[in-house]
């Protein structure tokens, strides 16, 4: 079997059949490599009459490579998001969960929102100095930024990288505040940091918990934290005064909307104080590739999982409306809705986000050639 070979879209099947299903990779998310959605050619796998197509493919490799840009603070002004600045650390997340709504971005690199984009990391190496200049600038007005809007800050690479803990020291020393959501248990490398923050209400952390089931996490997000570690993340941080919060997100009918009174209770149990719910988003890409998973590893519930979310979004695999994207609407939406808020306050976890200071906000130093004139 060929893979990758490079060849226009077929508009029907060969005669022969010999085009191959895609295969999920051991320790990977995503089913397939399939372009995006600004590429001409398609990349198909085929049968080339060996009769390997029943072979495991090999183990795909994680590769790092250097993000240029030329600044490291992105702004929004989405009215459904509650932050209008943050960071991303990476591109691309080697966690490899496959519904990942910022896969689709790795497409504007001409790389595959598939298997690419959780084996091909782009790494902001500079990110640390980069935020440094910008605190330092006069036109800056400090506020809230999270880490981050996109993909995880402590995914695997994290640790030998340390991008983000660089980040968060120079956070430290400007007293800026930061709001952090992750689903790896590696952010309590920094407690120390993160105590320090706390103390001076400069820092709160979301832990997004999809499912209590070992086995169903490892499929979904097959290089994130276990459930229980994330759960003991939670206990750890709230241990040192670190604001926490859960996020079940997201939540898939009929695969995992059935847990979501059990999470909730686990996560009180391990000190958080409030949660979040996000209804599963197919944007783009995310919708094909969906389908492959659910093909592959829920069969039996694949159609009725997609028909349901078909329902909460307008009879769409997506609706990226302001305020709809993240719960969707109609009756099954609108039972999550309700099961979700009787259960948060049962389990107490309703309390007002807390509101972070940026009354200690002092400009960086910037390390320069030019002394500074007072």
């Amino acid at each position: 079997m060929l893979q990758g070979m490079m060849t226009p879209e077929p508009t029907s099947r060969p005669e022969d059949g010999a085009f191959v299903p895609a295969a999920a990779r051991r320790g990977r998310g995503a089913v397939s490599n399939r372009s995006g959605r600004f590429e001409r050619l398609q990349y198909r796998a085929f049968d080339d009459g060996w009769g390997r197509q029943d072979e495991e493919a090999p183990p795909l490799r994680t590769r790092v490579l250097a993000d240029t840009s030329r600044t490291v603070i992105a702004r929004n002004k989405s009215p459904d998001i509650s932050f209008d600045q943050s960071i991303n650390p990476y591109r691309g997340c080697e966690h490899g969960c496959f519904y990942c709504y910022a896969r689709p971005s790795h497409a504007w690199l001409g790389l595959s929102p598939g298997l690419d984009f959780e084996s091909t990391i782009f790494a902001k190496h500079d990110a640390p100095a980069l935020l440094r200049a910008e605190l330092s600038k006069a036109s800056y007005k400090p506020s809230v930024i999270a880490l981050s809007g996109n993909t995880d800050p402590y995914q695997p690479v994290e640790k030998e990288l340390g991008i983000t803990r660089g980040i968060l020291e120079v956070l430290l020393e400007a007293r800026n505040p930061v709001a952090i959501i992750t689903k790896s248990q590696m952010i309590v490398r920094d407690l120390d940091i993160l105590t320090e923050m706390a103390r001076l209400n400069l820092v709160r952390v979301a832990l997004s918990i999809t499912t209590l089931d070992r086995k169903l996490a490892r499929r979904m997000e097959p290089r994130a934290a276990t459930p229980t570690r994330r759960l003991d993340t939670l206990h750890r941080l709230s241990a040192v005064g670190v604001p926490t919060s859960v996020l079940v997100a997201p939540v898939f009918p009929a695969l995992n909307d059935h847990e979501i009174e059990d999470i909730l209770k686990a996560a009180a149990g391990a000190g958080a104080s409030r949660a979040g719910y996000v209804l599963a988003r197919l944007p783009l890409e995310i919708a094909d590739m969906a389908v492959e998973w659910l093909e592959e590893n829920a069969p039996g519930r694949a159609r009725h999982v997609m028909n349901l979310i078909r329902e909460s979004r307008g009879g769409k695999a997506y609706d990226s409306d302001f305020h709809q994207r993240q719960r969707g609407t109609g009756p099954y939406a609108e039972l999550i809705r309700k099961r979700f808020q009787l259960a948060v306050r049962r389990f107490g976890l309703d309390a007002p986000a807390p509101e972070l200071t940026t009354e200690h906000f002092r400009k960086p130093q910037v390390q320069s050639g030019q002394l500074s004139l007072f």
